[in-house]
């Protein structure tokens, strides 16, 4: 396996190890390699070079491995699994502050959406792969507007990552590439209240030109645009919006490039998107770990999809690991943008049959591990 822990030309790095493997050059068409890019790589695109937050479990930010298109992943192992209570490094309090001071920034016009994250932990003993297993209801590919769920489980040594996310990072096909970003949640049923949210509304449609932005930096000019706008889907226990933006990619841009263009994803990040990563680092007391980052597969063609790492699981050293959070707008409600986070959480939860977090541990700080006491990685 490839793994990188330094940020540090990381992605340049990565498609230099897949060309060694064979990548991209005619014969490499059966390779394929199931990938994962952490939330930290955004540490080279920030201005504020101050400390990122500390992260709560060890997890490369880079982590790759080759194999058969054709492999045979077997039959799904669900074998017991132990979940005990959850803690949480942000107090609903300190939470609903920093969706305060979001708004300040976006007073001062710093920022115009910035995304929120809350991190939660418990002691785990079992296998990650019953983990997949058992998410396996909500991943499923009638429900989502990409391919199958067999790069959902990716594990190294000491680590585990397990995602049940709806949202497609960015896919290519050829010279198309697209994306489909979801900015905007309610709980299942609740599609025409999402649909009639003029706050929602604007959420998205900032995102929305965030990624054309991201893509027009890659893409021949003029050829960008949004076939699907505003669609209300339901996926894994929620009612998100969801908009697909696509263009046709320049000659001659690689892997590493196109990328570096996209990373980190548009709608968990903010607008625009340095200054909300800027601002994320200041504000969040743990870093993101396996959230917020993106796991998918490259093809040895060149042929990619990935999708972010939000409904993300990670286990490691006895721990699993769960960040739930959503964009801050002028309009937010800092007690409606902490529902929102546990209504993200709960069918992730329930799926686990996993204790759900109670009151305590979803607003009483007497339950809330400080971040001063969260350990590096």
């Amino acid at each position: 396996m490839f793994e990188l822990r330094e940020s540090q030309d990381a992605l340049a790095r990565l498609e230099a190890w897949l060309e060694s493997q064979g990548f991209f050059v005619p014969g490499g068409e059966d390779l394929v390699a199931d990938v994962f890019l952490g939330y930290g790589l955004s540490r080279e695109i920030r201005r504020d070079r101050s400390p990122a937050p500390p992260e709560p479990c060890a997890l490369p930010l880079v982590a790759a491995v080759v194999r058969s298109d054709n492999y045979d992943t077997g039959d799904a192992i669900d074998t017991e699994i132990h979940i005990g209570e959850w803690e949480r490094t942000w107090a609903q309090s300190d939470y609903e502050a920093a969706v305060v001071s979001v708004r300040e920034a976006i007073a001062r016009g710093d920022v115009y959406q910035v995304n929120l994250v809350q991190h939660l932990s418990a002691p785990f003993a079992g296998d990650p792969g019953s983990i997949a297993s058992r998410l396996a209801s909500l991943t499923q590919p009638s429900r989502l507007p990409f391919a199958d769920e067999r790069w959902r489980l990716l594990h190294g040594d000491g680590w585990a990552i397990v995602s049940a996310t709806p949202e497609l990072f960015v896919a290519r096909r050829g010279d198309r590439v697209w994306t489909a970003p979801i900015k905007g949640t309610r709980p299942a049923g609740s599609a025409d209240e999402l649909r009639a949210s003029a706050k929602d509304a604007a959420e998205h449609v900032m995102i929305v030109d965030l990624e054309r932005n991201d893509l027009s930096r890659v893409c021949v000019h003029g050829t960008v645009r949004w076939p699907e706008l505003m669609t209300v889907r339901p996926m894994a226990g929620v009612e998100h919006m969801v908009s697909t933006v696509e263009g046709t990619l320049r000659p001659g841009v690689g892997l590493g490039e196109l990328l570096a263009a996209m990373f980190p994803g548009g709608s968990v990040t903010g607008a625009p998107k340095i200054a909300a990563v800027d601002l994320i680092a200041g504000l969040e007391p743990v870093g993101r770990g396996a959230s917020m980052g993106a796991i998918g597969r490259v093809r040895g063609n060149g042929d990619l999809e990935f999708a972010l790492t939000i409904r993300t699981f990670a286990v490691a050293e006895g721990r699993i690991h769960l960040w739930v959070g959503g964009g801050i707008v002028w309009d937010s409600d800092p007690a409606s943008e902490v529902e929102e986070s546990w209504t993200k959480a709960d069918p992730l939860l329930h799926a686990l049959d996993a204790p759900t977090p109670g009151s305590s541990a979803r607003g009483s700080p007497a339950s809330v591990t400080p971040a001063s006491e969260v350990v590096a990685s």
